[in-house]
């Protein structure tokens, strides 16, 4: 019979990780048990203070269904789905950085043509024209990539917090032209907060955060040969741009979305009313040449979403 003190005991839970089949299994797990003793040892918690944590993640999975996924939130909101992201994403200075996916992207988005209106007729923003340029490093266009665009309308919502989900809105996938170009109108996005009428909405207002993102459109663009960018472009001059709450805002991911009088638009649309427009080069990376490519943009389908509990 071993006896374990507070010291001890880390000792030996690793070394009943020494026989574990698999490495990498291995390799976590025992980093996860080295840490997570340490804070326990820096804190010291109490009884009481241990059973309210595990209270915490028992209601954050109690959370978790088929349209909301807690623990992706949480992992947001600390920074931890960034810092993944980060890792898995280290681009050359010349590429456009990658950013946090999101809640809110589905695998069936409809099929666009260059040009369309993505807004659905539903929109009450102001009117945006879109312009999306795909280059290389060396600045040379790539026809024909994928772009996935999705954003939230004029009161933060995503299609898929309305209506069920069933009506898709201010969302698309278009093929560049021969030029490396995506053009299309929709309406302004805004700023909005994420769920927070939950646990980690708890977690926020204890720490003395927000829960707002700052207005963005989303993109996703894919092509052979081409590490895939999952990416936001974010307004600038937002109010929340140096407070995300799940820490996505990049420097260069900061773009004017220019305010436009009536008149001509780029793609020759008279408009009687004023405008935006959003111009924007993406500049893609190669695949490692090695064979790595970009992990999958979902697992098992389109991810769980986060549905929001805000008023209307």
């Amino acid at each position: 019979m071993r006896e374990f003190d507070e010291t001890s005991v880390t000792a030996e839970v690793l070394r009943r990780l020494e026989a574990a089949p698999a490495p990498r299994a291995r390799e976590i797990i025992g980093a996860l048990v080295r840490h997570l003793h340490a804070f326990v040892r820096e804190v010291a918690p109490t009884e009481a203070e241990w059973a309210q944590a595990i209270d915490f993640l028992t209601r954050t999975g109690q959370m978790c269904d088929a349209t909301r996924q807690e623990f992706i939130l949480l992992s947001d909101t600390l920074g931890v789905s960034t810092l993944v992201d980060a890792i898995n994403n280290r681009f050359p200075p010349a590429a456009t950085p990658s950013t946090v996916l999101g809640p809110f992207f589905v695998a069936d988005a409809p099929r666009a043509a260059l040009g369309a209106d993505i807004d659905g007729g539903d929109g009450s923003g102001a009117r945006l024209h879109v312009t999306a340029e795909i280059v290389d490093l060396a600045g040379a266009a790539i026809p024909g990539a994928v772009v996935d665009v999705w954003h939230a309308d004029a009161e933060g919502f995503y299609d898929v917090q309305r209506d069920g989900g069933k009506r898709r809105a201010r969302r698309g996938r278009f093929t560049a032209d021969g030029a490396g170009r995506v053009h299309f109108w929709t309406t302004m996005p805004a700023s909005y907060p994420v769920p927070h009428d939950g646990p980690v909405g708890e977690m926020l207002a204890a720490t003395g955060r927000h829960a707002w993102r700052p207005a963005h459109v989303h993109f996703m663009i894919a092509t052979p040969g081409y590490r895939r960018l999952v990416t936001h472009v974010f307004v600038a001059g937002d109010r929340y741009l140096e407070s995300d709450a799940v820490f996505g805002v990049k420097e260069a991911l900061i773009a004017e979305y220019r305010a436009m009088p009536p008149g001509r638009a780029p793609d020759g649309t008279r408009m009687a009313a004023p405008y935006r427009t959003l111009a924007y080069r993406f500049v893609l990376t190669p695949e490692d040449p090695a064979g790595g490519k970009s992990p999958p943009a979902h697992r098992d389908g389109p991810r769980a979403r986060h549905r929001s509990a805000r008023p209307r």
